[in-house]
């Protein structure tokens, strides 16, 4: 399809839709490949429907400078938003009016059209900011149609998925890697989307579209560093959320896992597109939980299964309380009765009556590659 200015993304999942419309190609280009393999994220003629949600981004130097006066010359609030302060106001028909100076970007929401303006000072920030809150405006759809949000990895094969859920440093990235490279398709490596079917109430999946964050370390176990430092040395980029330190450390050829001065791992953060075009991996774009895997790893550990009583919990669930980079400054989302926590609970009770392991993995790829495949083939 063929279009001329303003171009225009839309973005469907479950059967919502979201628009992001820009008078730069690159702006809606950049959502087209950060929600297409996961979600269906199409070139679009004709902009934003009536009534559905939309974010319209641009490169605008001077309505950038306006809204942030706005913000600033008022009595207004600061949060932590996606690594930089955002001041923020809200008016009295609840328009939100916000700005981020360290990110050049500024920001208003109209929640009466349910548009969204994004407009900075370069095609980056710009293009980053609208493809965010285009899965933010989404995802207020899908929690508001019973959907919630899991702290899983998953891996999809003939529409089976395993779920694997545990804390950060677990190994649900590994576990869902693991699977794609002995023949599933990876649907997500940290977050899923999850509700009951209402016709046969099994358990359907959707991704969380996302940079893919996978470690120095667990790159080389996988036999993929090599690849990814050549592509980066000819030029190729990954996802520009990835620390300046991953990057040097790609160039210079090291291997060791960095962290910063809080003990958090800094990654190579990787586009969705680039799971399957640098790392091999194909995607699923859905699936209906199967079994649910709770992983450890150790370094000396032979792959094994644990009896260790774990079972799927409300707190393996996101909600807004536990959202630490995206809080909801815009009002996206909507206000759940109880939280949510109903909603939570009957979820991590149908999770508990699948097929459930603890399991233990340790450094050796191919004896954890080969694990998998038995534990999770038909005769499992």
């Amino acid at each position: 399809m063929t279009q001329q200015p303003p171009y225009t993304t839309r973005i469907t999942a479950a059967g919502y839709s979201v628009t992001v419309t820009s008078r730069l190609s690159a702006v809606t280009g950049w959502s087209t490949r950060y929600f297409g393999p996961w979600w269906n994220a199409t070139a679009a003629d004709g902009g934003a429907r009536e009534g559905q949600p939309a974010v319209f981004a641009d490169v605008a130097p001077a309505e950038l400078a306006q809204l942030t006066e706005v913000v600033l010359d008022q009595p207004h609030e600061k949060i932590p938003y996606a690594g930089s302060t955002l001041a923020h106001r809200r008016e009295v028909d609840g328009t939100v009016t916000a700005a981020q100076p360290g990110q050049g970007l500024a920001f208003r929401y109209e929640p009466a059209t349910g548009r969204l303006r994004v407009v900075g000072d370069g095609d980056t920030p710009v293009a980053t900011a609208a493809a965010r809150l285009a899965r933010e405006l989404l995802r207020g759809k899908l929690l508001a149609d019973g959907w919630q949000i899991l702290h899983a990895s998953a891996a999809v094969r003939d529409g089976d998925t395993v779920l694997t859920l545990g804390g950060k440093g677990a190994g649900k990235t590994t576990t869902g890697l693991l699977l794609a490279r002995a023949g599933w398709s990876l649907l997500a490596n940290d977050r899923v989307f999850i509700r009951p079917d209402d016709g046969d109430g099994s358990l359907r999946v959707l991704p969380w579209p996302a940079a893919a964050a996978i470690g120095l370390g667990l790159l080389d176990a996988l036999g993929l560093y090599d690849g990814v430092r050549n592509r980066t040395l000819a030029g190729q980029s990954l996802h520009p959320t990835q620390h300046q330190r991953v990057t040097d450390a790609l160039a210079e050829g090291s291997r060791t896992p960095l962290f910063n001065d809080k003990g958090k791992e800094l990654k190579p953060q990787f586009f969705p597109d680039q799971l399957t075009t640098w790392l091999g991996m194909p995607l699923a774009t859905e699936g209906r939980a199967a079994r649910v895997l709770f992983p450890r790893i150790s370094a000396d550990t032979a792959p094994t299964v644990l009896d260790d009583g774990r079972e799927p919990a409300a707190s393996d669930f996101f909600t807004e309380g536990t959202e630490d980079r995206y809080p909801d400054v815009f009002g996206l989302l909507p206000i759940q009765t109880d939280g949510g926590r109903a909603q939570r609970d009957d979820l991590a009770h149908r999770l508990s009556r699948l097929p459930g392991h603890g399991i233990a993995l340790g450094h050796d790829t191919t004896a954890n590659t080969a694990f998998l495949a038995g534990l999770t083939g038909p005769k499992a």
